[in-house]
């Protein structure tokens, strides 16, 4: 399976940005972006111009890697949310958000979906009382998505627990903590995605 493999700090330099891709580490003063806040490279501090496709590009990036999909896998959302009745930005982001990684972060189970991604893959998440190691699975209205009782005892999970009160559940999922459970009540709306994107600029891109 193809997958970024570089420093996810780097990332986060190179939109100007949290991205939140580390967990607690971008919380704390060692992240990266709070001591170099500027592009990695040799060119970082020197001034670009921000051109319309520009712009639309960086949007369009930093969605992506928000998410932790690739270009080619995220085009093929892009396609399909097109295809779909409503606004092709707001589709978008609805599809992304029902990935199973996505949910089993927003449920509190991980500390970021990179880490929701290497609990999927290891087996360690039911999807309606069924195995699912596959990240991009997607979630729909009605389902349950919950922690392996042989896995509830492992560190990840015993911290979720612990931590279960300090984590903001969005509106459209219900947490049982203390069955590291989820239910999916609905698919989001736009207004309840927290994602700093501009959708619109994506589209935008794509439509030219």
């Amino acid at each position: 399976m193809a997958r970024y493999t570089g420093a996810d700090c780097k990332r986060c330099r190179r939109e100007k940005q949290k991205l939140f891709l580390k967990g607690s580490k971008c919380e704390s003063a060692k992240c990266p972006i709070e001591i170099r806040p500027y592009p990695p490279g040799e060119h970082g501090r020197g001034r670009t111009k921000d051109s319309e496709y520009l712009l639309q590009m960086r949007e369009k990036q930093k969605c992506a890697r928000i998410y932790g999909v690739l270009e080619k896998q995220f085009r093929g959302y892009y396609t399909e949310a097109n295809r779909q009745q409503g606004k092709t930005g707001e589709n978008l982001l609805r599809i992304l958000e029902s990935r199973l990684d996505n949910v089993v972060y927003r449920a509190g189970f991980a500390k970021s979906r990179d880490h929701a991604r290497q609990l999927v893959r290891h087996g360690h998440i039911l999807l309606n009382g069924r195995k699912n190691d596959i990240p991009s699975a997607r979630v729909s209205p009605s389902d349950i998505v919950e922690v392996r009782e042989s896995s509830r005892n492992l560190t990840p999970f015993e911290v979720a627990k612990a931590e279960a009160g300090d984590k903001t559940v969005p509106a459209w999922l219900e947490s049982i903590p203390t069955r590291l459970r989820v239910l999916v009540h609905a698919l989001p709306e736009r207004q309840v995605i927290d994602t700093q994107v501009q959708e619109q600029l994506i589209v935008e891109l794509y439509s030219k």
